[in-house]
């Protein structure tokens, strides 16, 4: 049977990765095997990275929040713990936009933080939210309205797995004696 080259669909494939990598340096825009390397190596990066942006930005803000709160006398840790006890919930995101942007909505945050402190109130536990029931209402054809009421799935707990079983150790063999000729 004659040999076949499959030229079209590799030269197909190869162009693809090779459009993919243009604009990076040296041969890895240019030749094939490089190129595919670093496209995985950069597939594996932005994998990484598009978690470690989410990192970032929460320090960023954090900076930007301990910042303001240093100017007012106040550490960051205490201001987040007056806002829990005061019940504000504010991202931390919306915090440092307005430490930013609007410094006397800040500054009243802090002193709604700094008066929370001062209460001596403890911070509420988040109670669970319970689901309502989901209520659905639909008329029949006879011009009657039918009700049903469905009741909220509760989660299913994770089955409990058995406790692996450990592998009997294996005795060593015991050896027979072996008969020895003797020599005569």
């Amino acid at each position: 049977m004659a040999r076949v080259k499959g030229g079209y669909v590799a030269h197909r494939a190869h162009k693809k990765v090779l459009k993919k990598a243009s604009g990076y340096r040296g041969s890895k825009h240019r030749l094939y095997k490089t190129a595919n390397e670093q496209l995985l190596k950069s597939g594996a990066y932005a994998y990484r990275d598009r978690r470690q942006k989410k990192r970032d930005f929460r320090k960023l803000w954090i900076t930007r929040i301990n910042a303001a709160c240093d100017a007012q006398g106040i550490s960051y840790s205490k201001f987040m713990y007056g806002l829990k006890v005061a019940g504000i919930e504010v991202n931390r995101k919306m915090l440092s936009e307005l430490a930013i942007n609007d410094p006397k909505a800040f500054n009243d945050l802090i002193e709604a933080s700094k008066a929370a402190i001062a209460s001596g109130k403890e911070p509420q536990p988040k109670v669970k939210e319970e689901k309502a029931p989901e209520v659905k209402v639909s008329e029949k054809t006879d011009g009657k309205l039918e009700i049903s009421v469905k009741a909220p799935k509760e989660p299913k707990a994770a089955p409990k797995k058995a406790p692996a079983k450990k592998p009997a150790a294996k005795k060593p063999a015991e050896k027979k004696p072996t008969a020895k000729k003797e020599a005569k």
